[in-house]
């Protein structure tokens, strides 16, 4: 939604452009243009295309009354004439900007672009559509359409994934769809004091009780390690972790379902246990974890399919835009961009990714 606004704004420019070139070329109105009168006989007709052309890609969907594809110092002609958009016309303008609207959508988008033609014949009748700025934006408009319409093509090309090329990706990474049943136990890595204690402590005491406690926790871990090789409940344990680590009336599930993919990379390695074995206790930065494979499986290639295609299509997508970006490359005044970029000379590939770091909020940027 947050594109409708400027998009409606580019697009009824060119929709006018479109309407006063086709009233200049031609005295009959043609399906694939808007339909702008002034003239009372011309009303007449449109108002009686309306009545007849009440189905099918023909008929009137937005009807603008008092705008005129030209001026008139005759008021009443003026407040006589409208614009017509046709079922047809208003389906163009959307599939140009590849949206996929419900209908509550397309109406309030139609509001939109027809506010916008009205703002745009405003602005016509007062010369904003001339001078250097209205220029350099426009330039800056085809600019975007232009990128934008390439990255469209491309996204098609890409889509085009055949069912050969799905199945050596299949067979090439097997070991990335598999899945498989864990058992797992968080362990917070300091205890948890009650909000009472936390208070009356300093912020030296408290760092030194954390660290205390961290220690305590690391040893209890291996003892709960212990435990679960040797057989043990992981509800029972994880209930003991948590009570170790002073948290109470935790509701947990011990039980998961994981992919190799989802896992965090220090992680990965439990996807290799046999069922029953337990892994090492693995450190993150605020607890430990402990894993038990129940059994594991890898999901069949139909399964698998369309999470292929996505895969495909992505790295094929940036392959390509890497590969045009990269054929120039970028080199910028330093003493006028201070800080832009880390260095000049780059790809473009290269400067794109400098730009999203810069503009990332990243505040060791």
């Amino acid at each position: 939604m947050t594109r409708y606004g400027l998009v409606c704004l580019l697009l009824g420019s060119l929709s006018w452009s479109q309407a006063t070139s086709s009233r200049s070329t031609s005295g009959t109105q043609q399906p694939d243009t808007l339909i702008t009168s002034s003239s009372k006989a011309t009303v007449s007709d449109l108002n009686q295309q309306a009545e007849t052309s009440n189905v099918g890609p023909d008929r009137p969907v937005i009807t603008i009354r008092g705008l005129c594809d030209t001026d008139s110092a005759d008021k009443a002609a003026a407040s006589d004439c409208k614009t017509v958009i046709s079922q047809a016309q208003f389906e163009k303008v959307i599939a140009a900007i590849q949206l996929d609207m419900t209908a509550r959508v397309r109406r309030e988008f139609a509001l939109r672009y027809a506010n916008a033609l009205v703002l745009t014949k405003k602005a016509e009748q007062m010369g904003l559509d001339k001078g250097a700025n209205y220029e350099e934006q426009m330039k800056l408009a085809r600019i975007d359409v232009l990128s934008r319409e390439l990255k469209k093509v491309i996204q098609e090309k890409v889509l085009q994934i055949s069912d050969k090329d799905i199945e050596d990706y299949y067979h090439n990474n097997t070991v990335r769809f598999e899945k498989a049943e864990l058992d797992r136990i968080y362990i917070p890595k300091t205890y948890q004091l009650p909000m009472s204690s936390d208070k009356k402590l300093t912020g030296a005491n408290r760092q030194e009780l954390s660290q205390e406690s961290e220690q305590t926790i690391k040893v209890e871990a291996e003892n709960i390690r212990a435990r679960a090789v040797a057989g043990g409940d992981f509800t029972k344990l994880q209930a003991d972790a948590y009570h170790a680590a002073g948290i109470k009336n935790a509701t947990f599930n011990t039980s998961i379902s994981v992919r190799r993919t989802s896992l965090p990379s220090n992680q990965v390695s439990v996807m290799d246990l046999k069922p029953g074995e337990v892994s090492s206790v693995l450190a993150d930065p605020k607890e430990y974890v402990i894993y038990k494979m129940k059994s594991k499986n890898t999901l069949a290639l139909d399964q698998a399919r369309e999470e292929i295609r996505a895969i495909l299509s992505t790295q094929r997508m940036q392959d390509e835009m890497r590969r045009i970006q990269d054929s120039a490359s970028l080199s910028l005044d330093e003493s006028y961009f201070v800080g832009s970029l880390p260095e000049s000379g780059m790809k473009l590939s290269e400067s794109t990714k400098a730009a999203a770091t810069l503009h990332s909020g990243d505040p060791n940027q």
